[in-house]
């Protein structure tokens, strides 16, 4: 697979990982590594990545559980393409299954509650917050232009088993709203975690599992916290979570 000018090769894990994805465009962050080390699948799980982006969640999750499968849906043709190149990359084409197709046509792309996990990084600003280009892949990640959360939300509890889990990392100033989206389509929190960027500064991002048709019981985790101080380096749990 030749690498061209248009894309950069990040290595994982000390390289045992590798993963392509566009120098100009979409790219991953910390929020797609911590997401990814939230899920406890169970052995042979079958996990859906919504909104896949380049495919850096399914690579973590296989490389953490490596005897569960993955199902990488996105949206953008090009990503989905980037995904594909990922996967046989690192050999991992028995293992997931690269779809391009719109999380909001979900009945079309997958059977119902066909899945036992599903991990889910939704675009974060509405449309009309922020300057952005309406056709730029960047903004089409990160804005509800092709949907957001409320129609990830749907798109989960509809690929989800009775009993299966959802995995969502948000914006901390928006949980309220991650919270009441993932009851009204029949997913319980179940547990929270709020990423921090150092101690003493506010939330960024917040972590929620959720199950499909379970209880009111919310367990609060202890704070995440980035890195060690502002300007510092990553936490150790940071840092191990980029080294594997």
């Amino acid at each position: 697979m030749a690498l061209t000018e248009e894309f950069s090769e990040e290595p994982l894990f000390a390289g045992r990982l590798r993963c392509l994805q566009p120098r100009q465009g979409y790219r991953f962050s910390v929020d797609a590594v911590l997401l990814a080390h939230f899920l406890t699948p169970e052995p042979e799980a079958r996990i859906l990545d919504l909104g896949a982006g380049c495919g850096v969640i399914s690579l973590i999750l296989s490389h953490r559980w490596p005897a569960v499968s993955l199902v990488a849906l996105e949206v953008q043709p090009r990503l989905a393409e980037v995904i594909r190149r990922n996967v046989a990359s690192n050999s991992l084409e028995s293992r997931i299954t690269v779809i391009a197709g719109d999380c909001r046509r979900i009945a079309s792309l997958l059977p119902q509650g066909s899945c036992d996990w599903v991990a889910a990084n939704p675009p974060y600003y509405p449309m009309g917050s922020g300057r952005h280009h309406l056709a730029s892949e960047r903004s089409k990640a990160r804005h509800e232009i092709l949907g957001g959360l409320a129609e990830m939300a749907q798109a989960a509890a509809f690929a989800l088993k009775a009993g299966g889990r959802a995995a969502f990392v948000y914006p901390a100033a928006r949980a309220a709203t991650l919270l009441g989206i993932l009851r009204e389509n029949g997913l319980a929190p179940k547990r929270l975690r709020l990423a921090h960027p150092w101690p003493g500064a506010a939330a960024g991002l917040a972590l929620v599992e959720a199950v499909k048709d379970g209880g009111r019981e919310l367990a609060v985790l202890p704070p995440f916290f980035i890195w060690q101080a502002k300007d510092g380096a990553y936490t150790a749990e940071m840092a191990g979570m980029y080294a594997g």
